[in-house]
């Protein structure tokens, strides 16, 4: 009787880790088709590309996602190579000492305009909230956010509100 009563505990064990599959779906990972910004001032536009994510999204659940990512200062491109090469320099960005600009979510949130994304924004080695607005279409994400580079110590204007920088994401959901 104790041999059967270890066959079925260990058979239902088996069957139960079978199942844990099924209970995380819903998450999935996010690819990246486009990451773009404009810096308002100059109407400078640009991307930035070599992303890494090890973000989860639930779209079932929007609030049980970890959006957490960065992408490479080497990758920003704004269409002048001397911009390019400039920015990324010690005056502004310093690739060298700080080669990626990071991000983490804190707290995701459902709202009737679609996702709030709390986080913590690092570049150049000062980290700062900030909040990324997504909406979902299928299976994808569009979001948008608003920073200031001379809150970072990028200062490539000497009033705050002119290194405003408005970036913009899109993903689909793999």
């Amino acid at each position: 009787v104790l041999s059967i009563m270890t066959i079925l505990f260990r058979n239902i064990f088996i069957l139960f880790l079978g199942c844990l599959p099924i209970i995380s779906i819903g998450q999935s990972k996010l690819v990246l088709k486009d990451i773009s910004f404009v810096f308002e001032y100059k109407d400078v536009t640009g991307t930035v590309s070599d992303f890494r994510s090890s973000s989860t999204v639930n779209i079932d659940n929007f609030s049980e996602s970890k959006f957490e990512g960065s992408v490479g200062v080497g990758s920003l491109k704004t269409g002048n190579f001397l911009r390019d090469w400039a920015i990324k320099g010690r005056k502004y960005f310093n690739e060298d000492q700080y080669p990626r600009i990071e991000y983490r979510s804190t707290k995701v949130s459902e709202t009737a305009e679609g996702i709030k994304v709390e986080g913590l924004l690092t570049m150049k080695g000062t980290t700062k909230p900030l909040v990324i607005y997504f909406k979902s279409a299928g299976k994808e994400l569009s979001g948008t956010a608003e920073l200031y580079t001379s809150d970072y110590g990028i200062s490539i204007k000497k009033q705050r509100e002119d290194n405003k920088v408005i970036v913009s994401l899109e993903f689909e959901i793999e």
